[in-house]
């Protein structure tokens, strides 16, 4: 018999070892799960990082059974800053974004029916109308996104530096700070001046007098600290609809979504739409409510029901404003605005 050499032996081990590595890597490869970057400008103590993304998020792991997991980066730690949020999910900069719509003005002008003052008074049956409208008459203004959830915030106080608010006459003169261009408008309207940036800035913006006052719902305030500077809390009579309503969107990178596998784009499709959105809406409800408490050592007050009225009635060029806007653009500003309305009256409690 032959006599094989060492050399040999080690040569046919190292060669079988080799093949026991790579059978046993291929699988391990092969789990490897699906990494999805998101990315929103508020900061981990927010609403939609600690009470949304983070439980979102661990739900999408646990149904897809570890094959998909979240890398949450807030407060733009990916870079940009919030304007740029929305093309980030476009681009393929970040997988998923949170952002609000009114950062990119002018961009997605029939979704901003829902933006107009006076519009909405149950947040989450509107955030499900939201959802409906986009499907229904609205998927060009969205069409370079997958987009996953819709939904409106609190509804807006009028946050003060220095006195409350009580009449339209207190505006005269000041700075203020609206989320939308729709609440900008009115707040024209009303006798101030209005101030746009983004939510981040407005802290330091009212501590250095470039502002006096901010739109806000109480939801945002203990993240942002806004009690601490401003000290005067005026609210609308609740039984009228809210003074300013702003609308988000949860948006997905399509190229992101079309490389998952048809499992995996189960459990995104599963935990996405219509449900989602109502979902949110009724997070930022709550947290509207929950986080009111920061503030009350401050002075509250709450603007009586006819001085609303008159407000509604001031009210009424923004819409025909955000009409007009819709119909040079080729759309029915009449229709669409029938059409949100009629929306949110059939999802409404209120």
């Amino acid at each position: 018999m032959p006599r094989i050499s060492h050399a040999r032996i080690f040569s046919v081990v190292a060669t079988a070892l080799a093949l026991a590595g790579a059978m046993f890597a291929a699988p391990a490869l092969a789990q490897e799960p699906v990494m999805l970057k998101v990315h929103h400008f508020l900061p981990p103590g927010s609403t939609i990082h600690a009470k949304f993304l983070l439980p979102w998020c661990a739900k999408l792991e646990k149904e897809s059974s570890g094959k998909m997991k979240c890398q949450i980066y807030p407060a733009m730690q990916m870079g940009g800053n919030p304007t740029q949020l929305y093309d980030q999910a476009k681009d393929g900069v970040a997988d998923i974004v949170w952002t609000l719509l009114g950062y990119n003005p002018g961009r997605f002008t029939r979704a901003e029916a829902f933006e107009v003052p006076f519009m909405v008074q149950d947040n989450v049956g509107a955030s499900k109308a939201l959802w409906d409208y986009v499907d229904q008459v609205d998927r060009d203004e969205f069409k370079d996104v997958k987009p996953l959830a819709f939904h409106l915030n609190g509804d807006a106080v009028i946050h003060m530096v220095k006195h409350p608010i009580m009449t339209q006459a207190d505006f005269k003169g000041l700075k203020i700070r609206a989320a939308t261009r729709q609440a900008n408008k009115f707040i024209a309207i009303l006798g101030a001046t209005p101030v746009g940036m983004p939510v981040p800035q407005v802290p330091d913006s009212l501590s250095k007098g470039v502002i006096d006052g901010v739109f806000l719902p109480y939801e945002v305030v203990p993240s942002l600290k806004v009690q601490e500077i401003a000290k005067y809390h005026s609210e609308t009579d609740p039984s009228e609809p809210a003074v300013q309503t702003s609308a988000f969107v949860l948006a997905m990178n399509p190229a992101k979504y079309a490389s998952l596998s048809p499992e995996l784009k189960k459990v995104i499709d599963a935990n996405s739409g219509q449900a989602l959105s109502a979902q949110m809406g009724q997070i930022f409800v709550d947290a509207n409510n929950a986080n009111k408490q920061v503030t009350l050592s401050n002075r509250h007050n709450t603007i009586p029901k006819a001085e609303v009225e008159k407000w509604e009635k001031l009210a009424l060029p923004v819409s025909d404003s955000w009409i007009s806007e819709v119909n040079a653009k080729g759309g029915d500003g009449k229709k669409l605005l029938e059409q949100a309305k009629a929306l949110i009256a059939k999802y409404s409690a209120k």
